[in-house]
């Protein structure tokens, strides 16, 4: 789902995995949808992994090149629509 969410601009989406994943695509890459894989996590894992993915803030600093750069490359695709 990740793979069809990230074709729509503005959509940053991430699969995630455990409560590390969660973090970090939400502090280093501002992801904005969550994507999970019910049927590979427990209940409690589930829980925790949202619940730190909606408690993280993005870092911005250097990261925010790269959403830079993903801003420039969905402008220049809508130029070639």
């Amino acid at each position: 789902m990740s793979i069809a969410a990230n074709k729509f601009p503005g959509v940053r989406a991430a699969l995630v995995h455990d409560v590390t994943t969660a973090r970090m695509s939400r502090l280093h890459n501002d992801a904005n949808v969550l994507v999970l894989g019910g049927g590979l996590l427990g209940d409690r894992l589930l829980r925790d992994i949202v619940e730190v993915w909606f408690a993280t803030e993005f870092e911005g600093g250097r990261h925010q090149g790269r959403l830079d750069k993903i801003a420039e490359f969905e402008r220049a695709a809508k130029t070639l629509r």
